[in-house]
């Protein structure tokens, strides 16, 4: 009795597959795996050893006090309520100026631009996150916050109703506020958004577009219909590395915000520290165990708050694809 062919193509020689080389690349990437997860549960354990003494010993409420008094060691006083309030703003801030135009760049680059114009202009944009944080930062300071003081003074005029524009603890003039540093912020993580964005873009497959314009769509609407849904996770994806580069922003941050005035409210004309640029100011006084473990607590808390957007931002693009 004749048996059936099989369907299955032949496999070529010297290509067959071996159970060992399997077990080995299943080894391999598990492990990588592995070194991921362990890093960051070692990095987390060792900032909860170092916070943990000093948050016994602080005399103030550490999650609502605005107090950060570290000098003397038998009377530490500090929270972590001004530094979350400037980190949550100035990066919001940014993100909410950098994701439209980081969006909108990337579609011109991926169905707009002219091929010739396309990767010149990309590997421009690109090239923004070559240029280190410290030329940001004094480009913040030196040449935008001045010109910036007419938008601020505009912004506040005319929106000062709202508390995210009242009126602040330090001089509109003086260019050092949330507002000037999340627009530094904004052009920072621009690259990041526009990059991973027009990778997306790219990768909608042809047959969608084909069959939109095949229905007598126009260019918007294929954007619109396939594009845009089809890159919606990538979208969320470059907001996310976009935000936590601006919540971990340093330097650029320590110079824009050079008052030492804090925050009394949720006014991007507002002063103040962010989590990084405060433990940044204090490094070189990291010599007893007590109040260094003061800015490692407050360290802690930002690892914790850029660990939990990350996580809340896969869940949505996961949702968003699985929906």
């Amino acid at each position: 009795m004749l048996s059936k062919p099989s369907t299955e193509p032949p496999v070529p020689r010297g290509r067959r597959h071996s159970p060992r080389v399997e077990v080995v690349f299943r080894s391999l990437a598990t492990a990588a795996g592995a070194i991921v997860v362990a890093s960051i549960a070692l990095i987390a354990l060792f900032l909860l050893i170092r916070a943990v003494p000093s948050v016994l010993a602080n005399d103030a409420n550490f999650f609502t006090s605005a107090e950060f008094e570290t000098t003397d060691a038998d009377n530490l006083r500090f929270g972590v309520r001004d530094l979350f309030m400037v980190t949550v703003l100035s990066s919001v801030f940014a993100l909410a100026l950098a994701v439209p135009v980081g969006i909108g760049i990337a579609l011109f680059l991926a169905h707009y631009a002219p091929r010739a114009l396309a990767r010149p202009f990309s590997v421009l944009v690109d090239l923004l996150a070559a240029v280190p944080s410290i030329v940001f930062g004094l480009w913040g300071a030196l040449v935008l916050a001045p010109r910036l003081d007419p938008v601020q003074t505009f912004v506040n005029d005319n929106l000062g109703w709202l508390f995210l524009f009242a009126d602040g603890n330090i001089p509109l003039a003086s260019g050092g506020t949330i507002f000037t540093a999340g627009v530094v912020l904004a052009v920072m993580i621009l690259p990041i958004i526009t990059s991973v964005s027009r990778e997306v873009f790219n990768l909608t497959p042809r047959a969608h577009i084909e069959a939109a314009q095949a229905l007598g769509a126009t260019k918007w609407e294929v954007v619109r219909m396939t594009v845009l849904p089809y890159g919606r996770s990538g979208m969320i994806a470059g907001a996310m590395l976009g935000l936590g580069r601006a919540l971990g922003e340093t330097i650029a941050v320590l110079i824009v915000l050079k008052t030492a005035a804090q925050p009394g409210s949720w006014s991007v004309f507002d002063g103040g520290y962010t989590f990084a640029s405060k433990i940044a100011s204090a490094a070189a006084e990291f010599s007893d165990p007590l109040p260094t473990g003061a800015y490692i607590a407050a360290g802690f808390v930002l690892f914790a708050l850029t660990f939990a957007v990350n996580a809340l931002a896969r869940l949505a693009a996961g949702g968003r694809v699985n929906g």
